[in-house]
């Protein structure tokens, strides 16, 4: 890895003065006289992206990452000059541009405070052994300045004073700080002086960031080939700006499946179908919730993607229909590589279209994986990966598989020095041809998409669930994720919960990490504590390598086994409530999880918090990680917030002791909160649910939730047949108001809503609804006020 002292004793190369400036619409291009030039464009008022070539023209535009659904336009675009500077003022930003250096600072344009300043600017160094540029960027980091983000990174939240790389790997049982890891994810937000910023360095080849490590005044990032080409995105909201990056590099094409949100229950391998079918009946009997059951890759013949072990799952279809009759969905694994094997059909067809990657010099590209020796499709290759979706046909359309898991493709490549493909192997990169150097970060991205493409052909009109283990940036609009080969510790659990909160912060929310560690074994209480943290992960998934043990819910003892069905019961109570946050972050990019910095970035004490998190936007929860814990010490934001399981109310902005034996955890719920609950179920949409629960916390204020419903399968939402549900809470010393804003065309099952008061401060002597006085004999008192009325109320008044 090159530092930036090597850099600069290599000899960097510098822009000069610019010598010409011309506008094309939103684009601006200022030329040096040595050839460099900087193209400005401004795709939205709070965006601005800056690309540079060294040679005086630009390669052709290509990205994987920047979705062509990304919002632009702008509202005010004004250039000036004076003698020295070039100014480009936006409503948000001012982009001040040095004629002498082509060196950029950026201000906000209400109050004109710097936000961010270029230290060197853009510099470069050829490079002699492969061509092209060693391309960086340096800028001044403030004092008090924050960073975070960067997809997966198993490391404090906030990533001040250290540096990191971007080269997607293999990293079975990575520890903490073990860097790279699956994912690259080349984007950062900060946080200076109550206002944030996010800088994405577009850009697939070996990426590194140095976050004020080598000079504690500096932060810098660059790549080892391709273009310095970077957007900069302004807040001053942090939630602004990861919301603004999502908008660019993509929202979830589509909801997931609510059946997707549920409990899944994975191992390296059940097989054969007796074992299956063994544990789907356990959980059933144990009336432990779960939705999903996962084949890996011994339901294959000999490892041979998209074919079936007929010794195991002598008739697949048949035992696919008998678990989803059961309320079990299956997941089906498929890795990169296909076995070099002539009378096999799938390989044989790659072959005779010449789909597989070759090496430099002409042979394909040959590596050991599970099958013994494969060769390895072009995923970006739009030709190959149309092929690889239509392998699916069968697998999904006939067999009836429901979701996908793609895993080896970073590519991981057994008994090689470093893991994978050589630098030399070609791409055809969407018809801009390319060596592994500069496709290796987004091949896993590229095969995600296919395999979605695929999914979303032969499983219509239900929705696609696709998951992915490697990841660029922008694969978050078509699959899901999980944090890689993790190990069964303590320490493995403080990293599952950063890795997730990150991943959130990064654009990527359905995430969440193999519940209980796939490595190793671990102890009940390990398992009950991660079970905890876990259920609050979009993504919820027990998995197992199988060589140190079971896994599975029963594995362990009585009380473990009461307790983790407890959590996954509220699992499966809150889902209302996920969906919902899911909801928003498909059609705004909001972040399902919160680190505390995301939720309230003005309290200077959030800024290096890492345990607790808030999900959706009104649960708190912290995980308790150390063993023989009776609770813990945890941060609660400023504001007032309910123990969810006392209901006593404690003032926030403070660090507090929180009980927790091992059967609960820290969870409180934000005042004025309103929060949507089903019945508990067995799996998604068992029982036809006639009424779900709001749970009302009582606030001296107002609060506003929402409540999103549709079929929980399908795209008839996208049609306007959904339901979303808007209440305003308002809450006096005698009084409470709920007001409800219906949006959509979708009757939803239940005719009811259940309404359960937490901490009123009066006794109930008069309701209202819609303006007529309801009886008081309608209203039940059992330990807290509730009330059954109906959905479609406008106005609920309750009055002391």
């Amino acid at each position: 890895m090159i530092t930036n002292t090597e850099l600069e004793q290599k000899g960097n190369l510098f822009p000069s003065k610019i010598v010409n400036f011309k506008k094309d619409v939103d684009r601006l291009y200022f030329t040096t006289d040595n050839d460099v030039v900087l193209q400005l464009t401004v795709v939205r008022d709070s965006v601005l992206r800056f690309r540079y070539t060294t040679t005086g023209n630009f390669e052709k535009d290509f990205s994987y990452a920047i979705t062509k659904y990304a919002s632009s336009g702008y509202n005010k675009l004004v250039i000036e000059e004076d003698e020295d500077t070039y100014i480009v003022t936006t409503s948000k930003l001012i982009c001040k541009i040095s004629k002498e250096n082509l060196e950029v600072s950026l201000y906000d344009a209400i109050d004109n405070v710097l936000i961010n300043q270029e230290e060197a600017g853009f510099h470069w160094e050829e490079s002699y052994q492969y061509g092209g540029n060693i391309v960086k960027m340096s800028k001044i980091s403030q004092d008090g300045e924050s960073y975070y983000g960067l997809g997966d990174k198993p490391v404090h939240l906030n990533l001040k004073g250290k540096r990191y790389e971007n080269w997607v790997t293999d990293s079975y049982a990575y520890g903490k700080d073990t860097d790279p890891i699956y994912k690259a994810i080349p984007f950062y937000t900060a946080l200076c002086n109550k206002k944030a910023y996010g800088i994405f360095f577009d850009n697939s080849f070996r990426t590194f960031f140095d976050f004020a490590h080598e000079r504690r005044n500096v932060t810098s990032f660059w790549a080892h080939g391709g273009e310095m080409n970077y957007y900069f995105i302004y807040g001053p909201q942090l939630s602004d700006v990861v919301e603004s990056y999502t908008d660019l590099t993509g929202k979830p094409h589509q909801l997931p499946p609510l059946w997707a949100l549920g409990f899944h229950q994975c191992k390296w391998s059940y097989y054969p179908e007796s074992k299956v079918k063994e544990i789907t009946s356990t959980f059933r009997k144990l009336q432990i919730p779960c939705d999903a059951i996962y084949l890996d890759i011994d339901y294959m013949d000999g490892f041979r993607c998209f074919t079936w072990n007929k010794e195991y799952f002598p008739d697949p279809k048949r035992m696919v229909k008998e678990l989803a009759d059961d309320g079990f969905k299956t997941v089906a694994i498929i890795d990169p590589g296909i076995k070099i094997d002539k009378e096999y059909s799938v390989f044989q067809e790659a072959l005779e279209n010449d789909y597989f990657c070759k090496r430099a010099d002409g042979p394909y590209m040959k590596g050991k994986v599970w099958p013994g020796e494969c060769y390895f499709p072009d995923f970006t290759n739009p030709e190959v990966r149309d092929w690889w979706s239509g392998l699916y046909r069968e697998l999904i359309e006939e067999i009836g598989v429901r979701g996908v898991w793609n895993d080896m493709n970073e590519p991981a490549v057994m008994e090689v020095p470093n893991k994978t493909f050589p630098d030399d192997v070609r791409h055809d990169y969407d018809g801009n041809p390319c060596s592994h150097r500069k496709a290796h970060n987004i091949y896993g991205m590229q095969m995600a998409r296919a395999t979605y493409q695929g999914l979303k052909k032969f499983i219509y009109p239900k929705r696609p669930f696709v998951i992915t283990r490697s990841a660029y940036s922008g694969t978050q609009r078509y699959t899901s994720t999980w944090t890689g080969d993790n190990v069964a510790t303590w320490e493995h659990l403080w990293i599952a919960n950063i890795q997730t909160q990150r991943l959130a912060m990064s654009g990527y929310s359905f995430s969440g990490s193999d519940i209980g560690g796939f490595a190793e074994q671990p102890q009940g209480e390990l398992f009950t504590r991660w079970i905890q943290l876990g259920v609050f992960h979009p993504f919820c998934r027990v998995h197992s390598s199988g060589d140190h043990g079971n896994q599975e819910p029963w594995a362990f003892d009585e009380d473990v086994t009461d307790i983790v069905r407890k959590f996954i019961e509220l699992r499966y109570q809150l889902l209302p409530y996920l969906y919902t946050a899911f909801w928003h972050h498909v059609d705004e990019g909001r972040p399902i999880l919160k680190s505390l910095v995301l939720f309230d970035q003005d309290d200077v004490h959030t800024h290096y918090r890492t345990d607790e998190f808030i999900y959706g936007d009104q649960i708190l929860v912290c995980p308790v990680l150390e063993p023989n814990a009776k609770g813990r010490r945890m941060y609660v934001p400023r504001g007032n917030w309910y123990n969810f399981w006392t209901n006593e109310v404690i003032k926030g902005g403070k660090e507090m002791w929180v009980d927790a034996d091992i059967d609960s955890m820290p969870i409180f719920v934000k005042e004025g909160a309103i929060i949507p609950k089903y019945p508990v179920q067995q799996y998604v949409d068992e029982k036809q649910i006639d009424q779900v629960t709001l749970d009302v916390y009582y606030k001296q204020g107002k609060e506003d939730s929402t409540l999103f419903d549709d079929a929980h399968d399908g795209y008839d939402y996208t049609k306007g047949r959904y339901s979303l549900r808007t209440f305003k809470f308002s809450g006096k010393p005698n009084e409470v108001i709920i007001q409800q804003h219906k949006e959509g065309k979708y009757s939803t099952g239940y005719e009811d809503f259940n309404f359960v008061f937490h901490g009123l401060p009066f006794k109930i002597n008069k309701i209202q609804i819609d303006n007529v006085n309801i009886p008081l004999k309608n209203l039940k008192v059992n330990g807290s006020n509730s009330i059954s009325i109906d959905k479609n109320f406008t106005h609920l008044h309750l009055i002391g």
